[in-house]
């Protein structure tokens, strides 16, 4: 285990209370969400150095989660209803969608394909993953779970995400053709929240420690890392690219977004 060495910015929608850096892709385009004076949170995009806000039509809460290297914008929204629908964004148009049946639909990653990743909440109030493909959905639960979030996918079609087991520990896992494996952090308190795979496997998240703090971690080659903004309190890391850089969020004095740029490795 290791503590990668990295260099952070800190992300920060002008005039927000709060913001959150949630999506990256290879371009280095970030997605996210943040808190206006008035209290409302809204979807943003973040596209060389120029800030640009999102809401779907009839969206009381806003949150951008995802963006593909062709620029598809992926999130979440609260309508008038009060109801959580999920949302894509594309060269300006959106397109709603909601799983049959749920009372809620939280969609959480989108890969280059068009494949969607998220989890709803049935009747019961109980949380499923599931991926949408072609319009098709199919329910991703981890076997012997009370609860599946999926919440990322790679190109390969590689699903990482969290379950809640019956005594209320949150463990990630990794979904690899058709076949589950769990992910802990070494010494992770009750929860540990894989939220991104790339392409080369490399796994992205967030753990607490023994002290209930939350950390991010990375996961390379079956070497888990920490990922920690210098000072703060709480960080939770949310996507990696496939250069490695990520985005989450961290508390110290506010909520902010970062992005975490890995340093060049000093050779001897």
């Amino acid at each position: 285990m290791t503590s990668a060495s990295f260099s952070f910015t800190a992300i920060n929608f002008p005039g927000a209370t709060r913001t959150r850096a949630n999506g990256l892709n290879d371009l280095g385009d970030i997605v996210g969400d943040y808190i206006d004076s008035s209290n409302v949170r809204h979807g943003y995009l973040l596209h060389q150095g120029s800030f640009t806000n999102f809401d779907p039509p009839g969206s009381i809460m806003t949150r951008g989660l995802a963006v593909n290297n062709l620029g598809v914008i992926g999130g979440r929204f609260v309508d008038t209803n009060n109801v959580s629908r999920s949302f894509l964004l594309d060269r300006g148009a959106f397109t709603v969608f909601d799983f049959p049946g749920a009372t809620a639909t939280v969609l959480q990653d989108l890969n280059d394909s068009g494949k969607i990743v998220g989890a709803y909440s049935d009747a019961s109030g109980i949380f499923h993953g599931f991926v949408l493909n072609e319009g098709n959905f199919t329910t991703i639960d981890f076997p012997g779970a009370v609860a599946t979030v999926a919440g990322g996918i790679n190109d390969r079609g590689q699903i990482v995400g969290n379950y809640d087991d019956v005594s209320g520990i949150t463990h990630g896992f990794l979904l690899s053709a058709g076949s589950f494996s769990t992910i802990d952090f070494p010494g992770a308190l009750d929860l540990t929240a894989p939220s991104s795979i790339t392409a080369k496997g490399e796994i992205s998240g967030f753990y607490d420690d023994s002290n209930g703090m939350l950390h991010g971690f990375t996961l390379i080659a079956g070497n888990f890392g920490t990922v920690d903004f210098p000072g703060a309190f709480l960080t939770e890391a949310f996507r990696v690219n496939e250069a490695g850089q990520i985005v989450g969020i961290y508390n110290l004095a506010g909520q902010h977004g970062f992005l975490a740029a890995p340093n060049p490795i000093q050779k001897p």
